[in-house]
This record gives C-alpha cells, sequence and structure tokens, in this order.
C-alpha cells in the first residue's frame, strides 16, 4: 500500500489547465506543479500563456511549464493544441476545465440595467457559456477520450458556490440606486455555467467510470482580492467562517482531487465555501 504522502505524488504526470492565466487558474498550476506534475498553461492567445509561464516562473524557477494557445470554444483550436503536444510526444494525464469569464457587477445608469435577467443580452449569454460550458465539454472529449484509450486519467471541473446555492443578489446593490430595474446583479450566466458543470461532472463520471477516467468538480468559494470594503463586508457576513477565502486556500484540494489521494472518488463535487452554503 503507497504512503499517504506518495498519493499526492504528480511526478511522471502531465497536466493541462485551461484559462491558467488567471487569478485561480496560476493557483490551479502551482499546485500540480508543486506536486511534481509537468503543467500546460493555456490561454486564448500565447502571448497570455506565456505571461502567465514567466510570473510562475518567477516563483519557482524549477517548475515544468509549458505555454500553448487554446481557444476552448473552437473545436479546431482544441484539436490542433492536442497535436501541438502529441507532435512533441505529450500526453495529457490531467485536465482541469478552468476557463470562464466572471462578469464584474458594476452599476451604469440605464432604463434597465444589462446584467438583469429580463434585459440580458443574448450574445453575452451566447459568449460565456461557449467559454466556459461548451468549451469545458470539448476540451473533455478531446482529452478525456484519450484518457479513456490509455485507460487512465483525470478530470477536473472548477465549478463555484454558485454552482450550488443561487446569487444572493442583496450583495450587488447599490445604495445610490432608487429604481429596482437599474439595481445590478450578478448575472444569471454564471450560475448557469457553474451548475452546468457539476452536471457534467456527473455524467462523464458515470459515462467514463469503466475506462479509468475519474471526473469530479470543486466548488470554491469567495477569494479576497481588494474587492470593495463595503462589498467584502456584507459577503462574509454570509459566511460561517466570518472571512473570504485566500487565493492559496484551494491548492491542497486541487492536488488532492487530480492525484491518487482521491482514487476511490468521482462524480463528486467538493465544496469549499467557509461554511456559506450550510447556512
Amino acid at each position: 500500500m503507497a504512503s499517504p504522502s506518495s498519493r499526492y505524488d504528480l511526478a511522471g504526470r502531465t497536466a493541462l489547465v485551461t484559462g491558467a492565466g488567471g487569478l485561480l487558474g496560476r493557483q490551479h498550476v502551482a499546485a500540480l506543479s508543486e506536486a511534481g506534475a509537468r503543467v500546460v498553461v493555456t490561454e486564448i492567445g500565447l502571448a497570455q500563456a506565456e505571461a502567465a509561464v514567466a510570473a510562475l516562473k518567477q516563483v519557482t524557477p524549477s517548475a515544468d511549464l509549458i505555454a500553448l494557445a487554446l481557444d476552448v470554444t473552437a473545436q479546431d483550436s482544441v484539436r490542433a493544441a492536442s497535436e501541438q503536444l502529441a507532435g512533441r510526444g505529450i500526453t495529457v494525464d490531467i485536465l482541469v476545465n478552468n476557463a470562464a469569464i466572471d462578469p464584474k457587477v458594476t452599476s451604469s445608469p440605464g432604463v434597465m440595467h444589462s446584467s438583469r435577467f429580463e434585459a440580458f443580452p443574448v450574445p453575452q449569454w451566447q459568449t460565456e457559456i461557449a467559454v466556459g460550458l461548451t468549451g469545458a465539454m470539448l476540451c473533455a472529449q478531446e482529452f478525456g477520450g484519450q484518457m479513456t484509450r490509455r485507460g487512465r486519467g483525470v478530470i477536473l471541473n472548477i465549478a463555484s458556490d454558485l454552482g450550488v446555492i443561487a446569487p444572493d443578489q442583496r450583495l450587488y446593490r447599490q445604495p445610490h440606486v432608487t429604481r429596482e430595474e437599474e439595481q445590478p446583479v450578478k448575472p444569471v450566466t454564471y450560475s448557469v455555467i457553474k451548475h452546468g458543470l457539476i452536471g457534467l461532472t456527473k455524467y462523464l463520471a458515470t459515462y467514463w467510470a469503466d475506462h479509468g477516467v475519474r471526473v469530479n468538480a470543486i466548488s470554491p468559494g469567495g477569494v479576497f482580492n481588494n474587492q470593495d470594503p463595503a462589498f467584502v463586508e456584507r459577503l462574509t457576513r454570509l459566511i460561517p467562517m466570518g472571512r473570504m477565502a485566500e487565493v492559496d486556500e484551494y491548492r491542497a484540494a486541487v492536488q488532492f482531487l487530480c492525484s491518487d489521494a482521491s482514487s476511490y472518488m468521482t462524480g463528486q463535487n467538493l465544496v469549499m465555501d467557509g461554511g456559506r452554503s450550510v447556512w
């Protein structure tokens, strides 16, 4: 039987992280690299991917990182990235579907605020669904399909506490806005996408269970990133632990879910929200 620490060891495995240049994307890369994996750092443009690699290398010069352009919304781009890696003799053992658009809630005058459901633009819906949900499906098709042929692999979908609960729109209310229809809200797309990722997780976990591919999700809560103090105060009142997450607090969970430490776990959604969804 392997020791508990050795089950977290990802040496000899290659992970691919989509949307790896963002706040949490870089943390996922760092977590996997720390556990010994070679990590393919992908972004929609090669320059963005290379910038993420450069930033991560400043912290951990020895990290084995590969920058790669990947547009998760385009099947041709996903296949081209896969072929490029194959041409270098690289196979993906771990896929982290992290790419997403997280629209910031801002206040702007207007007859009906565009974030509200009644006025939400269809093109914005389509764009955000394409990145956050269709992109995960396309990457799972390509890289997960390869895993099934090898009989081993791990997919981790990055969901959210808002994939478990609905947004509390009181968090986004602006005291100076008097008309209800002009109040900004968290857009419908974010919740739909994150709920959808959890559904995709369960579907693929059972679909590929007999092919050696495990599929899980993680639902992080809000990460402190110098947000407006009034917003932070309102949010922390909803969290039993009384604070937002630190940016690196999800690293160990990612290592657990992507390694043999979770070898008997599939189709699950690990909620790490400071207890918010419990209240």
